[in-house]
């Protein structure tokens, strides 16, 4: 999902990037778990803690969605006004109002131009609280017709994983917050970081987010022939020259074939998925620091230096070198 965005974002702050959740009557566990999960916990497999987490809450005590249980002994909702990314409430009952404190926490942490992010639902709160007019969103596919018809002046992207509208980002719930969690630490701590993330949760590296939220998959009538062998042969040959024709000779199906099995595995082309494949390996290389600009195009497979820049510039917001000042060797 391209990063570049029309609208400033904010400095990096100076310290431990401050990520707070705030939690209101009726907020679905899963996503909490989600983010405590990728924001909030020691990163063994990195050896240090990626940011400053905390919870907050309008009430000292808050229930659960469904009842299922009750939370304590989080911080009032003055917390979210220190947080560098706020992440604001998500709950199944969309038609009710959300608070007002709530909304005003939301509006100030804009206003500062703190990062917000809203998973599933919580796309209803950003909207409700009026900063979502014009920007680009999604939420869940079952409410997009909800979501259109209370919220049409935002953008909604109904059909896709995730938006990242620079310093406000949308998931489309459940299993995509993690899609949108681990496209934020690759976002602030570059590829490497969020791949060692995404090992440790035992979950997709990289699913972009332009990926769709739902394909229909009928059962069918013979064994489904899985991609993963021709995927990790792709993999190990990324440098050399790989059309879709050699990849369908690989797979020992034609063209076409290869095209449906993508789309229908993939939810995406198989073109598309060799140019993300080799952008996150120059990604990786340039964090390593030692190859030229023109070097980690070629083993890439990207081809050339300006290839490689038009590249990042579009997928990641920066230019290559401005990628390896962030990311590279020596990088803070």
């Amino acid at each position: 999902m391209p990063q570049d965005s029309s609208h400033a974002r904010r400095a990096p702050a100076a310290g431990p990037h401050r990520v707070v959740v705030i939690v209101d009557e009726n907020s679905n566990p899963f996503e909490l778990g989600c983010t405590t999960e990728v924001f909030g916990l020691h990163r063994p497999e990195i050896g240090r803690t990626l940011y400053d987490f905390g919870l907050c809450s309008p009430e000292p005590s808050t229930v659960m969605r469904d009842g299922f249980f009750t939370l304590t002994g989080v911080a009032g909702l003055e917390a979210a006004d220190a947080a560098d990314t706020v992440i604001v409430p998500n709950r199944p009952d969309i038609d009710v109002p959300r608070r007002p404190a709530v909304l005003d926490a939301v509006r100030r942490a804009h206003a500062r131009g703190a990062r917000l992010v809203g998973l599933c639902s919580g796309a209803f709160t950003l909207a409700e609280a009026g900063i979502l007019d014009g920007r680009r969103a999604t939420a869940h596919w079952q409410w997009a017709d909800s979501f259109r018809a209370r919220f049409p002046r935002v953008r909604l992207e109904e059909n896709v994983l995730f938006v990242d509208d620079g310093d406000i980002l949308t998931a489309a719930g459940s299993a995509a917050a993690l899609d949108l969690g681990l496209h934020i630490v690759r976002r602030d701590h570059g590829a490497g970081v969020a791949n060692a993330v995404s090992r440790r949760l035992v979950f997709a590296a990289h699913r972009d987010g332009g990926q769709q939220q739902f394909i229909e998959r009928p059962v069918p009538e013979l064994p489904d022939e899985s991609l993963g062998p021709v995927l990790a042969w792709a993999q190990e040959h990324l440098e050399t020259v790989l059309t879709v024709a050699d990849l369908a000779a690989r797979a020992a199906v034609s063209p076409a074939t290869l095209h449906r099995r993508f789309r229908s595995q993939l939810g995406t082309t198989p073109l598309a998925w060799l140019t993300r494949e080799r952008l996150a390996l120059a990604c990786r290389l340039i964090e390593r620091g030692a190859m030229s600009m023109e070097a980690v195009a070629r083993h890439s497979g990207l081809g050339t230096a300006a290839n490689l820049r038009a590249l990042m510039r579009r997928e990641r917001g920066l230019t290559p070198s401005a990628y390896r000042q962030r990311f590279g060797p020596g990088a803070v």
